[in-house]
């Protein structure tokens, strides 16, 4: 099997910039989606499910809303280890029905959690009815999606 990224857009478009993990995925799925080294999934809510996809990449990048303490719209960058720390220190309260690091604690266990994994999370305005992300959310997008094009061409490199 050769190598295959893993593009995981989480998050839920009826919450205003919940959905931000989804919107970017969808737009690095325009820039990128002809690459057939990559995947993209919406991984809406999260569920269990997800630890079957996340078992057969070789590297995985997800994009979420995040609490990170900082200014709406902010957007911040966890790789490898990073990443794993950050999960565990963070459990924000979610509509998720299952939580990130309960898929890391499933892949873990079975043997499948990446070695090359990366979060990229975005300090939310607003989480509530709304079908739009607020400004401040929306104007990271051309920020998140950089940060992506970075990531996936190291994850390819390596």
């Amino acid at each position: 099997m050769g190598m295959k990224i893993l593009v995981l857009g989480i998050g839920n478009t009826l919450l205003t910039d919940e959905g931000v993990g989804i919107v970017a995925m969808h737009e690095l799925e325009a820039r990128f989606g002809a690459r057939e080294d990559m995947e993209f999934l919406d991984g809406g809510t999260l569920s269990f499910t997800l630890a079957v996809p996340i078992s057969e990449c070789s590297a995985l990048l997800v994009i979420d809303a995040a609490e990170l303490g900082a200014v709406p719209g902010t957007v911040r960058s966890f790789e490898g280890e990073e990443m794993d720390r950050f999960l565990g220190a963070n459990r924000k309260s979610s509509v998720h029905e299952v939580g990130l690091l309960d898929l890391m604690s499933i892949s873990r266990l079975t043997g499948h959690w990446p070695e090359q994994r990366a979060l990229i999370g975005i300090q939310p305005s607003l989480v509530d009815w709304g079908e739009t992300l607020t400004p401040a959310v929306a104007a990271a997008l051309p920020e998140v999606c950089a940060t992506a094009a970075k990531i996936i061409e190291r994850f390819a490199c390596e």
